[in-house]
């Protein structure tokens, strides 16, 4: 399969990109590299530096690589971010994503995945969060995901679009090759570990909650896994959707059980050898106690598990990564 990936110099990006090509496929990636990083792309794929939200671009790109199936990573996805400037989420998720759409139906391209994100629950009323609950985002970052998610259903019913969109919450760890450098910083996992790092003390943001330890507990999946899930919906998009043959699928990516603040600092302790500095502070505004996602349907559909989804996997991994890369990617030392 000929397969553009938007967004593939980036973290979730470019880990799925490896494992595309180790699958044999064909594979151009697209990126501005405004927070993607050049050397991050595997040497047997084909860079461009454009944005997705060019369709005059897009639209050559695809017809000169006879591309088969879109996988769309590329977007802007900082939560404080878009509630202070929405006027460029909007831009870049929604109307950028449109031209991206607009692009692949001229082009002919009937098979999408769009890594989206289980931000568009918004504050879930049940947990663990099955793909029936109710869309209701709490950001602009959520709310433009879900937005997109709409329109693919509707170029599905309307132009024979056959796509799958992931949702899922926090992505953690490393491939041998690549690892996540974001500048700034706000997952939790490698903050922690920049705090081992620096010395510096990183913010635990409430220990109040009614969890059994009084931090937040979130979900989370290791990249090659994430990976592993976007290699699979593509495959997916090549026959009918899902058991009753729809045109778009919307699936959630998870363990099912969730980690707290505090148990992700305590394993990465054990991984580090060393305790983690940090200085614990208010709530943050809109921080739920608990989002864990149902995988249950990505199962059944995709054949999909989790083959790495202990602490200490996804913890370790980014740590030997981050060790043989101090400085990050050769074009940021």
């Amino acid at each position: 399969m000929r397969i553009l990936v938007t967004g593939g110099a980036g973290y979730v990006g470019s880990v799925t990109v490896e494992r595309l090509l180790a699958a044999g496929h064909v594979v151009v990636v697209l990126d501005d590299l405004s927070t993607g990083h050049a050397a991050a792309v595997p040497s047997g794929a084909t860079l461009v530096r454009s944005s997705y939200t060019d369709q005059a671009v897009v639209g050559g790109l695809l017809r000169e690589h006879a591309i088969e199936a879109i996988l769309h990573c590329g977007a802007r996805s900082l939560v404080g971010e878009s509630i202070r400037r929405p006027s460029i989420y909007y831009r870049a998720n929604v109307v950028g994503g449109v031209a991206l759409l607009e692009a692949a139906r001229q082009a002919g391209v009937e098979r999408f995945v769009f890594s989206s994100t289980a931000a568009v629950y918004g504050v879930p009323a049940v947990t663990p969060i099955t793909e029936t609950a109710p869309l209701d985002p709490i950001n602009p970052y959520g709310e433009t995901k879900r937005t997109f998610e709409a329109a693919l259903r509707w170029y599905g019913s309307a132009y024979a679009l056959r796509s799958i969109a992931l949702r899922y919450f926090n992505v953690a760890g490393a491939s041998e090759r690549n690892g996540e450098v974001h500048d700034p910083e706000t997952h939790l996992i490698p903050t922690i570990l920049g705090a081992v790092a620096t010395g510096r003390p990183m913010a635990l943001f409430g220990d109040d909650y009614p969890t059994p330890d009084g931090t937040p507990i979130r979900d989370y999946i290791h990249v090659q896994d994430l990976a592993e899930a976007h290699l699979l919906a593509l495959e997916a998009t090549g026959s009918r959707l899902g058991v009753s043959g729809e045109s778009a699928l919307a699936l959630n990516l998870g363990t099912g059980a969730g980690f707290s603040v505090r148990e992700v600092i305590r394993a990465a302790e054990a991984v580090v050898g060393q305790a983690i500095p940090y200085e614990t502070g208010p709530r943050r505004a809109g921080d739920p106690p608990v989002l864990v996602a149902s995988a249950d349907r990505a199962r059944a559909i995709l054949g999909w598990a989790p083959h790495q989804g202990s602490l200490a996997e996804m913890i370790g991994t980014a740590w030997t990564w981050r060790l043989a890369h101090p400085d990050g990617y050769p074009a940021d030392a």
